[in-house]
């Protein structure tokens, strides 16, 4: 079992506190969340809330979550660096593709782009995108990030957009190129992350649903004809999971879990180190 954490923050000295104590504690990857504008007020229900309510407040400090993970990343040398989830379709997908291939060719090929269709219906009528057409969106835009990492002519024709007769230099560090992963728990999103993409991003299952997804990911890897790619699950989980839980996901087929360790205040950051240790030491050690 491998383990990532979150990372909160808008301070710079403490998110590189946060970065740096998470690499040397032993943690494998440092996961960020997205948003590129929030609503003054929002009638989308959040699908991970029983009551629909948003996780955050409306006025949430936001940074840019790749330009935070380049910030890290001249700090470290080992720690993967993750985005928790990119909202794709609320983006041009070359520009996506050209942020993180250089993310990873500066971090010494660290990069995952954990992408997602989006929620937050509001948000995408703030910046002109299309909620309706977003699963579209983020499939096309998968497919095209992919061909640029790794065709020597990029070629791509899809129904929102098409590239060809194109060069895309350097390729990324990582070969065939970086991780893809999608998050989402909709059938639709498991069937996106089997199709398209190199692993799934879960938000807080127990173990016995982390075992159900799983079970259903092997099905649908099987019905594409990629049961014998790569394809690693990860989990966000609580600080308070204990070791029987971590037990019990590995035996699910859980590859890493992700602790929640933050929060948007950077008054926390010395609490959100010393919770980090206590994991470490709780969770990871033996």
């Amino acid at each position: 079992m491998r383990f990532g954490t979150r990372l909160y923050g808008t301070e710079p000295a403490a998110i590189l506190a946060k970065a740096t104590k998470a690499e040397e504690l032993g943690f494998d990857s440092i996961w960020r969340g997205d948003h590129l504008i929030l609503p003054a007020q929002a009638a989308s229900p959040y699908p991970h809330a029983v009551d629909g309510g948003l996780p955050f407040p409306v006025d949430a400090p936001i940074l840019d979550v790749l330009t935070v993970l380049a910030w890290i990343a001249q700090a470290t040398s080992r720690i993967r660096l993750a985005t928790g989830i990119l909202v794709l379709p609320l983006r041009e997908p070359v520009a996506v593709a050209r942020a993180v291939q250089t993310l990873d060719i500066l971090s010494g090929g660290r990069a995952i782009l954990g992408v997602g269709s989006g929620w937050l219906a509001e948000e995408f009528t703030l910046v002109g995108a299309d909620f309706a057409s977003r699963g579209v969106a983020t499939e096309e835009g998968i497919d095209l990030i992919k061909a640029l990492w790794t065709q020597a002519e990029p070629t791509f024709a899809g129904r929102l957009r098409s590239v060809e007769a194109a060069r895309f230099e350097p390729k990324p560090v990582q070969r065939p190129h970086p991780p893809i992963v999608v998050g989402g728990e909709s059938e639709t999103a498991l069937r996106r992350a089997a199709r398209l993409c190199d692993g799934w991003y879960g938000h807080r299952p127990t173990p016995a649903d982390a075992a159900a997804k799983v079970t259903c990911l092997r099905q649908l890897l099987r019905e594409a004809g990629r049961d014998r790619s790569p394809f690693e699950i990860t989990v966000r989980v609580l600080p308070d999971v204990s070791r029987d839980d971590v037990r019990r996901y590995d035996e699910a087929g859980v590859d890493r879990l992700v602790a929640e360790i933050g929060r948007f205040e950077d008054t926390a950051a010395l609490e959100d180190v010393e919770t980090m240790e206590r994991f470490a030491e709780r969770v990871m050690s033996g």
